[in-house]
């Protein structure tokens, strides 16, 4: 099956009068956060100025009860497990939970399943265990707001369970002590995008707070905001929307990370390679984000976990090799698992809706990431997954017209254990109930997908004529930071610009560095991934451009340049 050009989307100019609600924000700015469905004078004055006073962890639903019961727990010095889960969501808030909970005085310990033995969430097996060890009160982070067996088994073992879980809820809510996700249709507060680590952050809030935690806090103790660096990581690497609360507590997270990094976050950078540029949204998506997952998805998630609770550099940096050889490992494996999934894609005639591929020597801590892979480059709901002795165990990726979980909510019959968003999840099954759920996945894309119409878009926030661009303006776009899901990088087209010189740039010439002409003068521009357009254009060709505005420092020099995400020829039909 051929690659899909993409699609540009222009999206539709906001209204002139409401413009004219904004006379000291530039225009492009106003008509990229209406865009982002900013709309009301208020949100976009939040939104620019960080602001966020709906806060108050306490009209969460559930939190003065999971409160109260560890409140008392610490009192009585009864044990807490902390039962995350093992991506860096998952384990940022086991460290998040872990370090209050301890300065609190309580008796805590974590504990992260075992991707490959045990699976995601709460399991039978390891809520016994906990039991007989004595542990009175499981605290989840990042997991079991779908494990009603689970809670209702750890129940009769005795154990009260607090749920903190930001995934999507179904009809039914495990019968905890407490459930706290504000996606529940009877929560009243105000955001419902927090990822794990939020949510952990919210409850920390909440124990923190004096009125809540009585003769039990210490009095020198953490400060909530201390922790904001764990919950950047968190939410940024869980791809957890960037706007509302989220926007605001990344912010400050990264404020942070640039000011005072943990001992183990610093190694792990280090080890990662020499940097000039602060700590960004894109430096937890791209470096430090993947080497924490790297361990829960090749062994044991424990090995970040230590990391980020290391007191010091000399027992962080040896966990940041292994990490770091791990996260090297991993990309091998991500490779080699996406070549042969997509030569199953490209022997498809047919053109499916949407692709299900099983393999015994897949590994279930990638497949995830294959998934990803092939979803952006064949634009279609993709589940990857490792068929095991019994169970196949996989996770899915999909498209903006396919909530995948909701699919999957319509396959519960078949299903093991399933979970998550609308453009991601994970599930087991077992391998017999294989080809009945490929079928029965294959019929709800059918009614659901149009096969012609699927098409990668590219979504645009105006059209720009460049010689009106100034620096000003470049830093009031960069101002909008963290950029990431929810709040993407703004994207632009210009049309009709002349190619004054193009060459192709980095490992094995992959890229393209390009001068072009706007009328008046000159703009760089490179564009990543794109060097095969060297034998395509020439220099006077005039080409459309789609691209993020952004500086471009080098040698003491700070430029505007054009970072390239598409391009045509002025002369091609829009595709």
């Amino acid at each position: 099956m051929p690659v899909q050009p993409k699609r540009w989307e222009v999206a539709p100019r906001a209204p002139q009068a409401y413009f004219a609600r904004f006379p000291n924000v530039p225009p492009l700015i106003v008509q990229i956060l209406y865009n982002r469905g900013f709309t009301e004078v208020d949100d976009v004055n939040d939104f620019l100025t960080l602001r966020w006073s709906q806060d108050d962890p306490f009209t969460m639903k559930g939190v003065a009860e999971a409160v109260e019961r560890l409140q008392h727990a610490i009192n009585r010095q009864e044990p807490i497990a902390v039962y995350g889960d093992y991506d860096a969501d998952g384990v940022t808030a086991t460290a998040l939970m872990m370090h209050i909970l301890t300065a609190l005085g309580a008796k805590a310990q974590p504990y992260i399943p075992n991707r490959f033995d045990e699976g995601y969430g709460l399991n039978n097996d390891a809520l016994a265990e906990l039991a007989s060890q004595g542990i009175k009160v499981v605290l989840t982070v990042d997991c079991g707001i779908r494990s009603v067996q689970e809670v209702v088994y750890g129940n009769s073992l005795g154990l009260d369970i607090i749920i903190t879980d930001h995934h999507t809820v179904s009809e039914e809510i495990p019968p905890a002590l407490a459930a706290i996700n504000p996606k529940q249709q009877d929560c009243p507060y105000h955001f419902e995008e927090l990822a794990g680590v939020g949510l952990a952050y919210k409850l920390a809030q909440a124990l923190l707070q004096p009125e809540a935690a009585g003769n039990g806090r210490p009095e020198v103790g953490p400060l909530s905001d201390d922790f904001l660096d764990l919950v950047a990581v968190g939410t940024v690497a869980d791809l957890a929307p960037l706007y509302g609360e989220n926007r605001v507590l990344v912010s400050r997270g990264l404020r942070l990370l640039n000011q005072s990094l943990r001992p183990g976050l610093k190694a792990l950078l280090e080890q990662a390679g020499p940097r000039s540029d602060a700590i960004s949204a894109g430096t937890i998506g791209f470096v430090i984000g993947p080497r924490l997952n790297a361990a829960g998805r090749l062994d044991s998630a424990l090995a970040a976990y230590h990391l980020l609770m290391a007191p010091n550099e000399a027992e962080a940096r040896e966990l940041a090799v292994h990490l770091d050889a791990q996260n090297r490992e991993r990309q091998k494996l991500t490779l080699d698992t996406v070549e042969v999934a997509r030569q199953v894609v490209l022997a498809d005639e047919a053109q499916q809706p949407l692709y299900f591929i099983s393999h015994p020597d897949f590994n279930p801590g990638i497949v995830g990431l294959a998934a990803s892979r092939l979803t952006e480059e064949f634009y279609r709901p993709t589940l990857i997954a490792e068929q095991g002795p019994e169970f196949t165990r996989g996770s899915a990726r999909s498209i903006r017209e396919f909530h995948i979980t909701e699919a999957l909510d319509q396959c519960a019959d078949l299903l093991a254990r399933y979970g998550g968003h609308a453009a991601a999840a994970g599930f087991t099954l077992k391998n017999e109930n294989v080809p009945a759920f490929k079928e029965r996945l294959l019929d709800i894309a059918r009614q659901k997908l149009e096969v012609d119409r699927l098409r990668p878009t590219i979504t645009i926030d105006g059209e720009v004529n460049l010689r009106g661009v100034q620096p000003a303006l470049v830093e009031a776009i960069t101002a909008l930071q963290p950029f990431g899901c929810g709040n993407p990088t703004p994207c632009f087209l210009t049309r009709n610009l002349a190619v004054k010189y193009l060459k192709t740039v980095g490992h094995e010439e992959s890229h393209l560095r390009l001068t072009l002409h706007d009328g008046r003068q000159a703009w760089g521009a490179i564009a990543f991934r794109q060097g095969h357009w060297i034998n395509k254009l020439q220099p006077n060709q005039h080409i459309d451009v789609v691209y993020h505005l952004e500086f471009n420092e080098w040698n003491g020099e700070r430029l505007m340049q054009l970072n390239i995400k598409d391009l045509r020829l002025a002369s091609d039909p829009q595709p």
